[in-house]
């Protein structure tokens, strides 16, 4: 399982300013193949200084859902580092 890109991301108009909302679709390499699946994902930022990711899948996968969600969790982290998400 491998996730190959997150796209058509959107983000919520929240008014929570340590709280992001994102809408998108995951590219996932599954053993059948490349599937589209669409996710939500929220990034909120801890008083600790910790940042918090959690994904919901929307769409029915035919895979085990924890290695799947920490690897979205991890994809979404190097985004969020990297400034690939939209404002």
């Amino acid at each position: 399982m491998k996730v190959v890109t997150i796209k058509d991301m959107v983000r919520k108009d929240v008014p929570i300013y340590y709280r992001r909302l994102y809408t998108a679709v995951a590219v996932l390499e599954l053993i059948k193949g490349s599937e589209d699946h669409r996710i939500d994902f929220a990034i909120e930022n801890k008083p600790t200084g910790q940042t918090e990711i959690s994904v919901t899948l929307i769409d029915k996968v035919d895979y085990p859902l924890v290695p799947l969600t920490r690897e979205l969790k991890k994809f979404i982290a190097g985004l969020d580092k990297n400034g690939g998400l939209p404002d």
